[in-house]
């Protein structure tokens, strides 16, 4: 949303000079002639600032005031105010009003004064969003992270597929989040209030897995005194989750198969087959097909769960969200262990970019935790910490490093500036041109800051 000025005063000549003024200093500007026709487009996360005079006819500024307050007591409201009005004002600020501009101002005056109070409110609406964003870590629907155009891909197969019931194949590397897909898509279908169950087929033992998978009677193999529920179905009407699917003993696969095909369960010991309303997402961190053909692994079990496949990329191939998740994961770290990690500076960024990062997304957070728990208090740089787990560094250039690092400068600098082109040239240093070149290099467009 486009941060914009709201000028209101009950005079015109007074409205379209002071609109003329804001505008020339780049500022999006809507005049009224009342507080009435403004209010009620005013919401408790509108991003901009209102420029008011105290005296007008029906509602006054003082009144107009008490209602923004009503809505949002942090949105700035500038009151334009008379000499013998001083008082008035100075009571104003005490009941919220952002400042006051005492008439006849200067036009500089005006721009300063809501600059800042421009400044402020990105700041709130930031703080809110972050505020949001961590309590949004012990609330349903996991958030995938990042800008680059395969998370953006993902994203957006996982809200078109999330409420088809079709079976899913994620495939990436150790670390790269498959257990975070697979959660984004049960919460975000019409089976989120069903169970989710997940399942590392590595992590069981072979005699206990079909069992685990299955369930069983009493009686169904020696020690099974009891009836047990398997996962199939424990998550009946919901989401079944198997991570590390090519670890699947062969016999297993074959028993998956035909529940898969059938929809139906039969505990071990059993004669009943159980009907089954499930989505099933499977994971593995190799290539299924290639597995299948060197007989590791059913190809008729591969077809059958390939039905959608998930690629998500390791973290060397989307450099450009390393900073965004980072930020991120070092809010969650500020707020569980009550302690504050500074955000990082311009060189401890340029190590976070050049790093290898083996163990993907997983190791970066980790990076993030120990950065929060010792880097202060120990005295220890990220470079270290960054180190401390490291299998290697990248082999990447130094060319190739630095035009990583100018991107995510430029796109942090549009985000912070709403994708206002004259701001963000300004907090950089650089020429519009140069700026120009910059995004069209790396093809960022200003209206996906916006």
């Amino acid at each position: 949303m486009k941060q914009t000025v709201f000028f209101i005063d009950d005079e015109k000549h007074i409205r379209m000079a002071n609109q003329q003024t804001l505008e020339l200093a780049g500022f999006n500007v809507e005049c009224f002639s009342s507080a009435e026709k403004a209010l009620p487009l005013l919401t408790f996360n509108w991003p901009g600032v209102v420029v008011s005079d105290i005296k007008m006819p029906g509602m006054d500024g003082l009144a107009f005031l008490e209602k923004v307050m009503a809505i949002d007591s942090d949105l700035p409201v500038i009151l334009v105010t008379g000499h013998g009005d001083i008082s008035m004002a100075v009571n104003a600020i005490r009941d919220g009003a952002y400042d006051f501009i005492e008439k006849p101002f200067a036009a500089e005056t005006l721009i300063e004064t809501v600059r800042r109070a421009l400044e402020k409110r990105s700041l709130t609406l930031e703080n809110r969003n972050l505020r949001l964003e961590l309590e949004a870590q012990s609330a349903p629907g996991p958030r995938i992270i990042g800008k680059t155009q395969a998370i953006q891909r993902l994203r957006a197969t996982i809200a078109q597929i999330a409420d088809t019931g079709a079976d899913v194949l994620v495939q990436g590397e150790t670390g790269t989040g498959k257990e975070l897909v697979a959660r984004s898509l049960h919460e975000h279908s019409l089976r989120r209030d069903k169970n989710f169950v997940a399942v590392n087929c590595g992590a069981v033992p072979e005699n206990l897995i079909e069992s685990e998978l299955f369930g069983h009677e009493s009686g169904a193999f020696t020690g099974a005194q009891g009836r047990r529920i398997g996962k199939f179905e424990h998550a009946n009407g919901g989401t079944l989750f198997l991570d590390e699917i090519e670890s699947m003993p062969m016999p297993v696969q074959v028993r998956l198969l035909r529940v898969l095909q059938e929809r139906q369960v039969e505990r071990l010991g059993s004669n009943e087959l159980i009907p089954l309303d499930l989505r099933v997402v499977a994971a593995t961190k190799v290539d299924l097909k290639q597995a299948a053909q060197e007989g590791h692994f059913r190809e008729d079990l591969y077809y059958r769960l390939n039905v959608v496949t998930l690629e998500i990329p390791p973290l060397r191939e989307r450099r450009e969200d390393i900073p965004l998740l980072f930020h991120h994961f070092l809010l969650v770290a500020n707020a569980r262990y009550q302690m504050e990690g500074p955000p990082p500076s311009a060189d401890q960024i340029r190590t976070l970019l050049a790093h290898a990062w083996p163990g993907n997304v997983r190791e970066l957070r980790n990076v993030a935790e120990r950065y929060v728990l010792l880097g202060q208090s120990c005295g220890y740089d990220l470079e270290q910490l960054v180190h401390g787990n490291s299998e290697g560094e990248v082999a990447i250039t130094l060319p190739q490093q630095m035009e990583c690092f100018e991107k995510s400068v430029i796109e942090q600098a549009l985000e912070a500036h709403k994708g206002n082109i004259k701001n963000t040239m300004e907090s950089l240093g650089v020429p519009r041109k140069t700026l120009y070149d910059k995004m069209r290099k790396f093809g960022l467009d200003k209206q996906n800051y916006k």
